[in-house]
């Protein structure tokens, strides 16, 4: 429409019973629209909350070893780290150094190395191995399509936990109501042997 008066505006949001809604007041003009109010805060609503609902929370595991672990010990924790990052966590790896041990960092280099080297189609290191005090530490994230996979199968589990209470509580064909099964056992049908 163009640069329009104020009164000029208000009167055509009268004419066609709309609201003069505000969109940008730090621009120079201001710039307005003629809507249904209601509506586009209804609208604005709903896409914030669409907006809440694809953001995506991102979890930190840890994951702690020694430079001196033992090779099932190691296996182990490979095995969390990987469950970690086939359910789209990032995972930071520690070695802790004690005594010692402090004097030979490239240990605890050495077994990072191992560890990415064997995890390599689930994730990539986001945080190069670095040394803080006594620990040295990692950061793994999983790969994109990882990560992609493991919020399509959450999002799956949780629409087939989505049933009627009804279903879930009626009884499969063949079994008895619970409140009967109460009511047979207090008539002292079954036997009692007495803890022996």
């Amino acid at each position: 429409m163009g640069i329009v008066p104020l009164e000029r505006a208000l009167q055509l949001a009268a004419d066609v019973d709309l609201d003069l809604v505000e969109v940008a007041p730090m621009a120079r003009p201001p710039v307005c629209k003629l809507m249904d109010f209601g509506k586009f805060k209804y609208e604005s609503a709903l896409k914030a909350r669409e907006a809440r609902r694809n953001q995506q929370q991102t979890v930190i595991k840890e994951m702690k070893l020694r430079p001196k672990i033992d090779p099932h010990d190691y296996e182990t924790k490979k095995g969390h780290v990987v469950r970690f990052l086939k359910a789209g966590d990032k995972v930071k790896v520690t070695i802790m150094f004690r005594g010692r041990e402090q004097s030979r960092p490239e240990l605890g280099y050495r077994l990072l190395r191992r560890l990415e080297s064997e995890i390599t189609e689930l994730g990539y290191v986001e945080a190069a191995p670095k040394q803080d005090g006594r620990n040295m530490i990692m950061v793994l994230a999983p790969h994109r399509a990882v990560k992609a996979s493991a919020v399509a199968a959450t999002a799956s589990r949780g629409a087939g936990r989505e049933r009627p209470a009804e279903e879930s509580a009626a009884p499969a064909v063949g079994e008895t109501p619970a409140g009967e099964t109460a009511a047979a056992g207090e008539t002292g049908t079954t036997a009692d042997t007495g803890g022996q």
